[in-house]
């Protein structure tokens, strides 16, 4: 169940490095159907609020654990969405329970290596997914999936328990459809959940 947040106790966040309309909305709405809070204030193509007012915002919700979107608006430099990702993640009164990682076509990055992905299909897989949620690489005996989006290098700077890879949120063809539920993003913050033991819904 989530629980009341209390002074003392840090706050339970996932990350999820989109942010632009069509996530906010496939967030939002899987965060209502999952009993999560979500700081919607934190989307934006690029992310429009520091870290700084996130973690403030973070501490004003009466429950966790939230979700909050990042976005670098393609940029492969460390933009907007990752600063503020970086100074979230790393702050004392924060607890990172995972990140969704985001496919998209931007070049010249590191990725991330992702614990497991889900494709567009619905399924958990242990290879790279790309921005249609479609399997990109076969897996290398003893490798982990990596996933490569304008938002996800600076995963790797801070340390995240869990980091479930996804296509773009609430597209893929359709496949994640918010008329769907987004059903392959709703998994993937299912999968964190259930690997941080926490029960929901």
């Amino acid at each position: 169940m989530t629980k009341p947040q209390e002074s003392t106790n840090k706050i339970r966040v996932i990350l999820v490095t989109d942010g632009d309309r069509v996530a906010q909305h496939a967030v939002e709405n899987i965060g209502a159907s999952l009993g999560l809070r979500c700081i919607s204030a934190s989307a934006g193509n690029p992310t429009p609020i520091s870290g700084k007012t996130i973690v403030e915002l973070l501490k004003t919700v009466p429950f966790d654990p939230v979700l909050v979107m990042f976005d670098d608006k393609g940029h492969k430099e460390k933009a907007e969405g990752e600063r503020a990702l970086e100074y979230v993640a790393s702050h004392p009164d924060i607890e990172v329970l995972g990140a969704v990682a985001v496919a998209s076509n931007t070049t010249g990055i590191d990725g991330v290596q992702a614990d497991a992905c889900v494709d567009c299909q619905g399924h958990m897989t242990d290879v790279s997914v790309d921005k249609k949620g479609e399997v990109k690489t076969l897996k290398e005996c003893g490798c982990k999936p990596v996933i490569t989006g304008d938002t996800v290098d600076v995963l790797n700077d801070v340390e995240i328990p869990v980091i479930i890879g996804v296509g773009d949120i609430g597209k893929m063809d359709k496949h994640d459809d918010l008329s769907r539920g987004a059903p392959i993003t709703r998994k993937a913050i299912e999968e964190i959940l259930k690997r941080s033991g926490i029960s929901y819904g």
